[in-house]
């Protein structure tokens, strides 16, 4: 039985799903996963490269490894530009799933934290670093229960209304989705 949305089978095939039943929304989530798999790799063999954090290391020792590492990525990377992770296909299915957590038995929490976060607005730009000194919004916990699960390297943040993606060691924003949250 073959099951592929006539939308959705260029994506089917170009991840070897053709011929297969498959959830479109599935293979939507899998892409993101796979692209988040491939840097991991890039990640840990760029990582492996520099020496090595000790737990005594000094705080100015700590954030040059950081931008040790980002610098590394940035040029493992090769142009990195939005879209990278969240292809407008992937992007659509994020904001339905936001919006499912938006509007469920959960919604009213979910507005609750969102306000009670401090407010952050800034210019995003893909492979650029998160501002030092501008605070990290949290995601909040039942928004998060509705995406899909990251690595412990990587976590989504919002700012304003975008949802990104950032690494956290290197402090490096991988993507975003501008108008995630409603």
């Amino acid at each position: 039985m073959k099951i592929i949305g006539v939308a959705f089978l260029p994506l089917a095939m170009s991840l070897g799903l053709s011929g297969q039943a498959i959830n479109p929304d599935a293979a939507l989530v899998k892409a993101f996963e796979d692209k988040v798999g491939d840097y991991i790799k890039i990640r840990k063999a760029v990582e492996s490269k520099l020496p090595a954090l000790k737990q005594s290391q000094t705080q100015a020792a700590i954030k040059a490894r950081q931008r040790d590492l980002a610098r590394a990525l940035r040029e493992a990377r090769q142009s990195p530009r939005q879209g990278d992770f969240f292809r407008a296909e992937i992007a659509a299915e994020f904001k339905r799933l936001i919006g499912l957590a938006m509007k469920g038995q959960d919604a009213a929490r979910v507005h609750r934290s969102l306000r009670s976060a401090e407010p952050v607005k800034l210019r995003l730009q893909v492979g650029g670093a998160y501002p030092e000194g501008i605070p990290l919004q949290s995601t909040p916990p039942t928004l998060l229960l509705n995406l899909p699960t990251l690595p412990p390297e990587l976590e989504y943040r919002v700012v304003d209304h975008a949802l990104v993606l950032r690494d956290s060691k290197a402090n490096l924003i991988l993507d975003f989705i501008p108008d995630a949250i409603p």
